[in-house]
Parts: C-alpha cells; structure tokens; sequence
C-alpha cells in the first residue's frame, strides 16, 4: 500500500509497458537491457505527450518504483503460497480454514490481474490510467489486508466472543458496519480523487473558492456524472465523506465508551478515534500543501 501510493505520487506506475508475473522479476541487468526497456517506455503516449526528452537516468528512478511495487506484490503472494502448501500437506488447515485461506489467496491474484488492468488503460490515447480501475486496485488492497488482519485476528482470539456480553457485541457488530461502510466509500472517492488528481485543485480547508459548497460542482450533464468525473465534485465528495466518517468514528467511540466494559475493546476503540483523528489531519494537511509525496 505504501509503495504503492508513492509509485502513484511519483508517476510512475506506467514506466514497466509489459507483463509478465514470472519473467518480470528479473530487473534490466546491463547498459543493453536498460536501453531496451527505455525504447519500449518512449513507444507509448506518457513518454510522448508528457516526457519527451527523458534522460535514460530520470527514468531509471520511475522504474525502481514500479519494479519495486510489482516485486513487493509477487513476494507477498510467495510468502503465503509456500507456508500454506507446507502446512496443508501437512495436515494442519481444517476446511473452513482452509478455504478462507484460498480465498485470500485469490484475491491476491485477482489484485495482480487488476493491478496490470489499470496499468494497461494508461498505455493507449491518454497517459493516465483509468481512475475507475485505479479504485478496483486501492479497494481490492484494503479488502486483502482487512481480510487478512481478520484472518490473523480469528486464530489468536478463537473464543473472543464469549468477553463480551450480547449487547456489547450487537452494539459493535452494527457501529462497525456503519463505519465500515463509510470506509469503503471513502476509499473509492481517495480512489478517484487520486486518478483524476482532484488534489492539486482548492487546496484550501475547509472552503472551496470561499463556500463550502463550490460553484464549479456541477458543469457536467447528467449532474450524476460530476461525483465521478467531475475533479471538483470528486474532492468535494472525499472531503464530506471525510467529515462525516470521523463523526461516525466519534459517535462510535462515545457509545462504545458509555456501553462497553471490556478494557480490550476500551483500548482499541480509544486507538480507533486516535487513529482516525490523524488520518482526517493528514488529508487536510496533504490538501493544503499541495499534495507532497512524504504525505
């Protein structure tokens, strides 16, 4: 995720043209290799309309974090698939173990064909890729590690349930859907704002042109298209379901507090607010300054 959002920042999810899951783990090795690759780079509409005159050094550096990106995710998906042979062999998985673990595992893979999908949409007219499936790749990445952490989570604490008394865990059950689903919404419009690189207009908090309301959100027709298309609209959106998604995690921590005598979920609820308060202050932060690669 961190790689991948400073490949991102940097431009330079399109320098690596090609694909290939096995053959691509091997960087360019020689002064031939580099310029062969380079050659294949300029063939395409991001080297044309908006590099021309790149040095083979510049573009050394774009590379490197894309080899980078791609080489974390193979590494990723080896460093489960061999565990998981090793111990299904071994007798270790009961079967709904088991499944989950190939269901996460084909997430894994369906994030890499995703990953190459969205990489591929940049490579012909316009050099930018599509921010539709710029938000499959970000949604899938987050639905792999929440998927994952649960996972890890379930085979600590087997018996977690019975800490907790049926209204405590009715009460977290539906405030975690609640805020759940906030999130996901938010990461599709981070998504978005992203792919049409929504940040770098209003780079003002909390108004946008002096209201809080924009009158630039809606110059497209349908109406409808501006939440998705529209950069202005897009960050508007992203900012209010910011707002109200840190509402929902305050509202959350209140009820929780009020109702909940576990300390373990005390403290994670405390951590949850503490968390979600930073991430609000960094958007702003990352707004105001002009979208810097360091936030």
């Amino acid at each position: 995720l961190i790689v991948g959002g400073i490949t991102r920042l940097t431009q330079s999810g399109l320098s690596i043209v090609d694909w290939d899951p096995f053959v691509g783990v091997i960087p360019p090795l020689t002064d031939a290799d580099w310029q062969e690759v380079f050659d294949r780079y300029r063939q395409f509409p991001e080297y044309q309309q908006l590099r021309q005159g790149m040095t083979l050094d510049e573009f050394k550096v774009i590379f490197f974090w894309e080899y980078l990106h791609r080489l974390l995710a193979r590494t990723i998906g080896l460093v489960f698939l061999v565990p998981f042979v090793f111990f299904w062999l071994r007798g270790y998985f009961n079967r709904p173990l088991a499944l989950r673990a190939v269901a996460l595992f084909g997430l894994g893979a369906a994030q890499g064909v995703m990953g190459w999908l969205m990489v591929a949409s940049g490579l012909v007219d316009r050099p930018s890729v599509s921010h539709y499936r710029l938000a499959a790749h970000l949604s899938l990445a987050f639905l792999i590690f929440g998927f994952a952490v649960w996972l890890a989570a379930e085979l600590r604490t087997p018996d977690r349930r019975a800490v907790l008394a049926e209204d405590a865990r009715r009460l977290l059950g539906h405030g975690l859907a609640v805020v759940g689903a906030l999130f996901a919404l938010q990461v599709v419009w981070g998504a978005f704002v992203a792919g049409l690189k929504a940040g770098r207009y209003h780079n003002t908090f909390p108004l946008m042109e002096g209201r809080l309301v924009p009158p630039t959100l809606f110059w497209l027709d349908p109406a409808v298209l501006n939440f998705v298309q529209n950069p202005v609209a897009v960050q508007w959106v992203h900012r209010v379901l910011g707002t109200v998604l840190a509402a929902a995690v305050l509202a959350f921590f209140v009820r929780v507090a009020r109702s909940v005598d576990d300390p373990g979920s005390r403290r994670l609820n405390a951590v949850f607010l503490g968390l979600t308060v930073a991430q609000y202050l960094l958007g702003v932060l990352t707004l105001v300054y002009f979208v810097p690669v360091s936030l």
